[in-house]
C-alpha cells in the first residue's frame, strides 16, 4: 500500500512544483511561462503589440525546451542501457538548474527588465529545470496526467464527468477510477500556482528558494519508493 502511494505522490509533487515554477516566473520573469512554453506565443505577441519587455526570452524559450527534452531522452536512455537510475539521475539534474535559477534570481533579481541577459539567464535555467520535468515525467510516469499542463487534463475530467452523468451505469472502470486522481492533479496544480502567488507578493524573488526544495522531497519520495520495491 505505502509503494502505491509512493507511485501517486511522487507525480503530484511534480504538478505541485509544476504550478509553482510557471506562475513564479511569470510574476518574476515579466510574463514568462517556463514550464507551460507554448504559452509564450500569446504572451510573445503582447509583448509586442504593447512594447513590454521579455520578447527575447520568451523566444528563446520553445528552442531551448526542445533542445533539453531531446537531450533529457538521450540521456535517460544511456543511463537505462548502463542499469542506472535514469529517472532519479535527471531529477537530480533538474534540482540543480533549481538551484542555479534560485540563486540567479536572488542575486540579480528583482527583474525590471524581461530583456536583461541575467532575466534571461534565470529563465533558461527555469526552462531547461521544468523541460527535464516535463521528459522525465512523459517517460517514467506516463499513466499519470501532465504536471505542467491542465488544459488536457481538464478537458478528460469534464468528459469523465459528462458521460458519468450520461450514462452512469455504463462507465468503464478505467473512466470511473480516473475521476478522482485527475481532479486532485488539477488541484494541486491550483495549490501551486496560488502558493506561488503568495510567496512571490511576500518575499518577491525568494520565493525561488521553494522549487529546488519541492524537487528535492519528489526525489526522496521516489527513493523511498525504490526502496521499498527492492526490499
Amino acid at each position: 500500500m505505502a509503494a502505491i502511494d509512493a507511485r501517486r505522490a511522487v507525480p503530484l509533487v511534480l504538478t505541485l512544483n509544476g504550478g509553482f515554477v510557471d506562475t513564479a516566473s511569470f510574476l518574476a520573469l515579466q510574463g514568462l511561462f517556463t514550464a507551460h512554453v507554448t504559452g509564450n506565443f500569446v504572451t510573445l505577441g503582447a509583448a509586442l503589440v504593447l512594447g513590454t519587455s521579455g520578447a527575447i526570452a520568451k523566444l528563446l524559450t520553445l528552442p531551448v525546451f526542445c533542445v533539453v527534452v531531446i537531450a533529457s531522452r538521450l540521456t535517460g536512455t544511456m543511463l537505462r542501457n548502463r542499469s542506472l537510475p535514469a529517472f532519479e539521475i535527471l531529477i537530480g539534474v533538474k534540482i540543480l538548474f533549481l538551484v542555479a535559477a534560485a540563486a540567479f534570481a536572488i542575486h540579480f533579481g528583482p527583474f525590471h527588465d524581461g530583456d536583461s541577459l541575467e532575466a534571461i539567464a534565470t529563465g533558461m535555467l527555469l526552462v531547461t529545470a521544468m523541460a527535464i520535468q516535463n521528459a522525465v515525467h512523459r517517460v517514467h510516469l506516463g499513466s499519470a496526467p501532465p504536471s505542467t499542463i491542465m488544459t488536457g487534463t481538464t478537458t478528460q475530467l469534464m468528459l469523465d464527468i459528462a458521460d458519468k452523468i450520461y450514462s452512469p451505469g455504463a462507465q468503464s472502470v478505467a473512466t470511473s477510477s480516473r475521476l478522482v486522481p485527475t481532479a486532485i492533479n488539477i488541484l494541486v496544480f491550483g495549490v501551486g500556482c496560488g502558493a506561488a502567488a503568495l510567496a512571490y507578493a511576500r518575499f518577491g524573488v525568494g520565493c525561488f528558494i521553494v522549487p529546488p526544495l519541492v524537487a528535492v522531497v519528489s526525489l526522496v519520495v521516489r527513493l523511498a519508493q525504490s526502496s521499498q520495491a527492492d526490499s
